[in-house]
């Protein structure tokens, strides 16, 4: 029996909506940690930098964590959440005010090493 190693990372409360996170991140599942690096390096999405961080995150994980080489990562499972909205008003004609919900992110990342 093989011995696969599950790594994780969490980044959350990121101001960005989770469906342009989806976009990116349905791009480099199932991909290896360099060449989701090579993608992410090269997306035109601003949605790219926090998926980098977290991404950058796991494989601190692993190797500090559980000794594993980054050049052996595979990401395995990548979601994004909807977390907490934030609630503003914004002031409209005679008095009213109309909501604004600013949509927040949980992004998961977890990596397995071959």
């Amino acid at each position: 029996m093989s011995n696969i190693q599950s790594v994780k990372a969490v980044a959350k409360y990121i101001r960005m909506s989770p469906h342009k996170v989806r976009r990116v991140l349905n791009q480099i599942r199932g991909r290896s940690y360099q060449e989701a690096l090579m993608i992410l390096e090269f997306l035109p999405y601003n949605a790219g930098g926090p998926v980098w961080q977290v991404l950058h995150s796991v494989a601190a994980n692993a190797k500090n964590n559980y000794d594993l080489d980054k050049k052996k990562l595979v990401i395995d499972t990548v979601f994004a959440n909807e977390g907490p909205k934030l609630k503003r008003i914004r002031p409209r004609a005679q008095g009213r005010a109309y909501r604004i919900s600013k949509t927040d992110l949980s992004y998961y990342n977890c990596c397995k090493s071959n």
